[in-house]
């Protein structure tokens, strides 16, 4: 269920490993996970994998790569650029030879296009840095200093930002300010209401919905089967 795999080094040369967590029989069906990002990717980890977990019990296999600088990943975050990431899921797709993918939140930013699937719950680069920034701000705020979102995204612009513990680069934080999610010919919307009840990202605290999963991949099992999501 643990194994690695190897994304391309900027200069075309292999990188050092990246943790892979997958649910992998040999099907014919592969479904490349595009996980959620930075605090989300910790409040949806248990959600996503109970989604993989369904789809493996239909006769899909999962493959949740890591990108480079999240979670155990040895290269520095700061570092990290969207072309970057896009190129690693592309990548990805192509060394564990996916079929479909399957792109949630911001991961959606990633979603190699080539390949079929669905983007659930998308979100965009500039609402993902206003939702940190916000937090931020509040808790600043909470410890008596004096912080502004145009001053956070300014110094973000000019060289680069924590936050929420996450790291993330100028270039990094540019390119966010105008990512937008874009579906590929044979990729859909799958939105929250789709779903039903809240977003677990929206919680406090990491969580899960057996409800909310059992529904997610049934949308996925009913599409490969022909049917509308």
């Amino acid at each position: 269920m643990i194994s690695t795999w190897n994304p391309p080094a900027p200069d075309g040369d292999m990188a050092g490993e990246e943790l892979l967590v997958a649910f992998d029989r040999g099907r014919d069906l592969r479904l490349l996970i595009c996980p959620a990002w930075f605090d989300e990717a910790n409040k949806l980890r248990r959600f996503t994998l109970e989604v993989m977990r369904r789809l493996d019990r239909a006769g899909v296999d999962c493959l949740l790569p890591d990108l480079p600088g999240c979670n155990e990943s040895l290269a520095p975050l700061e570092r990290q650029t969207l072309e970057g990431w896009r190129a690693a899921m592309t990548a990805a797709a192509e060394a564990l030879r996916a079929t479909h993918v399957l792109a949630i939140r911001a991961g959606a930013l990633v979603a190699p296009p080539a390949l079929p699937g669905w983007h659930y719950a998308a979100q965009s680069g500039p609402k993902l840095l206003r939702g940190m920034i916000r937090a931020r701000t509040i808790a600043a705020r909470e410890a008596g200093l004096a912080e502004t979102s145009e001053a956070l995204m300014a110094e973000g612009r000019a060289q680069g930002l924590t936050l929420g513990g996450w790291t993330i680069g100028p270039a990094m934080f540019a390119a966010l300010e105008m990512a937008e999610p874009a579906l590929a010919p044979g990729q859909s919307d799958l939105a929250q209401s789709a779903i039903g009840g809240p977003g677990l990202w929206l919680r406090a605290e990491p969580g899960e919905d057996a409800a909310q999963a059992d529904r997610l991949a049934g949308r996925i099992v009913q599409s490969l089967a022909g049917a509308p999501a």
